[in-house]
């Protein structure tokens, strides 16, 4: 199937704006790391909510019944009232959510780090060297300890890092579409 110029043209445009689109997201979470945590949280209320009303809506009119009807209808009010209060207290929302994912990652770190710990020490005479998986499992702790201790830091320089990274991402788009408009210009 042969794409027109005028098609190609219309996809590195496309490409173009989904790369400006990044870069402004990349930006927005680079210099306002909290903000654009509320803002994510915000589309994860977006996102239950519709789910809530989808999910009840399919129970109720779209014939979307399993086994257990009442868990159903129990998880979606939950998940349509959860995405509700996201809405109404945002800032207290963003604050469980990280506080509590935080918390998890914390906790898993610190779980890696210490078993990182204990297996090289138990196993130490297989290895010419321990002190690089020592350190390793340290490093797993203290992050542990960092994403316990601070998580809305934690969850911020999390934000800068994706920030960064939508950044470059923005930058390869834009690569792309400059290719798919110098292909459409020799079509």
């Amino acid at each position: 199937m042969t794409v027109s110029a005028t098609t190609k043209r219309r996809f590195a445009l496309a490409t173009a704006l989904r790369g400006a689109l990044m870069l402004m997201a990349g930006l927005y979470a680079i210099v306002f790391p909290a903000e654009a945590l509320t803002v994510l949280v915000l589309a994860g209320g977006i996102l239950l909510i519709v789910d809530g009303v989808l999910g009840l809506w399919s129970l109720t009119f779209g014939g979307g019944k399993s086994g257990n009807y009442w868990f159903d209808v129990v998880s979606n009010v939950l998940s349509l009232i959860l995405g509700v209060l996201f809405f109404l207290q945002p800032f207290i929302a963003t604050i469980f959510t990280v506080t509590l994912l935080s918390s998890l990652i914390g906790i898993a770190a610190l779980i890696v780090g210490v078993m990182q710990i204990v297996v090289i020490v138990r196993e130490r005479e297989h290895y010419a060297r321990i002190w690089p998986v020592v350190l390793s499992g340290i490093s797993y702790i203290l992050l542990g300890l960092v994403f316990l201790f601070f998580p809305l830091l934690s969850a911020s320089l999390g934000m800068i890092f994706g920030g960064v990274l939508l950044v470059f991402f923005a930058f390869g788009l834009f690569g792309w579409a400059w290719r798919l408009y110098q292909r459409s210009k020799t079509a």
